[in-house]
């Protein structure tokens, strides 16, 4: 890529870094923004080796300083979490606008990549789609085994199968490749199955 790039995604990463909360994923400890940041990129070059700075972009920012608003800020159930959610959505694409800015990039590129962070277009942008598919596959990766622990089996297969509809066919064939512990990896296969 090239030095705006570049410096676009270290101040993505020096600001996810600041991520209070850490999970080990890979055998490496790190802060959970930048892990998930880092892994939705990859899962993105994985599943669409030809994508482009934009769709890289917001890949890596996808969640954005996502602590500074905690879950728990917002009410319980389904409709505090959507609210959450969406609102995150918004906030995570209002402040990589700057970031992108300040490395050298157009409004043009900075609008479409705050359209694929609030997922614009999901269910026929294939870009949107590819967002929603690293986000989820990154959940898998660093949050299915805490996931697990604090909501039980039956729940937990419940929350998978609603990630499930939310991937496409090839983010379910990747969702196959992640390295679960074998707990973990019985949880997934059941919520596939049903």
């Amino acid at each position: 890529m090239n030095d705006r790039y570049s410096a676009a995604v270290d101040a993505i990463d020096a600001a996810n870094a600041a991520d209070p909360t850490t999970v080990t994923v890979r055998g490496a400890s790190q802060p959970l923004a930048l892990a998930h940041g880092q892994l939705a990129t990859e899962w993105i070059d994985v599943l669409r080796p030809d994508a482009d700075e934009a769709l890289l972009l917001a890949g890596r920012a996808h969640h954005l300083r996502r602590w500074e608003v905690p879950r728990g800020s917002y009410p319980e159930g389904r409709g505090g979490y959507l609210r959450w959610r969406r609102d995150q959505k918004a906030r995570h694409a209002h402040d990589v606008a700057a970031l992108l800015a300040e490395a050298g990039y157009d409004e043009a590129v900075i609008t479409r990549v705050q359209a694929l962070v609030r997922r614009d277009g999901l269910g026929h942008d294939r870009d949107a789609q590819m967002v929603e598919d690293a986000a989820c596959l990154v959940f898998l990766e660093t949050q299915l085994g805490s996931l697990s622990t604090r909501l039980g089996p039956d729940q937990t297969v419940d929350v998978l199968r609603k990630t499930a509809r939310k991937l496409s066919s090839a983010g379910l064939a990747a969702a196959a490749t992640i390295a679960l512990d074998a707990p973990e990896r019985e949880l997934l296969a059941k919520a596939l199955a049903g």
